[in-house]
């Protein structure tokens, strides 16, 4: 496979909207590309990303990588689509394809640390409740649940 989608949230106001978060990898030059409009600290999630993969035991793919936040006219900010980025370039890459299965629907939400740790974001209850009105269940930092 090498284009996947991982659905994830975007707080907007007191309301968490669904973020696509799809990652495609095509021949070409090793990079990273974000693209949707995401802001710099949302850009800064390619190296946060790069790094926990990496120190996962797992490969970052070495080919070209598209991750797209859609819809692009949305604001993006902060590291919440970080484990969504993370999941989907794995999956598109067929690096975790049994647990690509496992997770089919399921919203993602969370930054990663560079040793591949999650961190927890605000707004997940928001996003809890907008995951469950859409009949889907959600993961998140741990340190989110208390």
């Amino acid at each position: 496979m090498t284009v996947a989608s991982i659905p994830s949230r975007a707080l907007l106001g007191i309301d968490a909207v669904e973020v696509m978060v799809e990652a495609h990898l095509s021949a070409g030059l090793p990079g990273f590309t974000l693209v949707g409009l995401p802001e710099t600290a949302v850009k800064e999630s390619r190296e946060r990303v790069r790094s926990a993969i990496i120190n996962s035991a797992l490969e970052f793919p070495d080919q070209r990588v598209t991750v797209n936040l859609a819809p692009a006219d949305l604001p993006k900010a902060g590291g919440r689509y970080d484990l969504a980025i993370a999941v989907a370039t794995l999956v598109a890459s067929e690096q975790i394809e049994g647990f690509a299965r496992a997770i089919r629907g399921i919203e993602m939400l969370g930054e990663l640390a560079l040793d591949g740790s999650l961190r927890p974001v605000p707004g997940v209850v928001q996003a809890l409740l907008a995951a469950r009105k859409d009949g889907r269940a959600i993961i998140v930092p741990a340190a989110n649940r208390e």
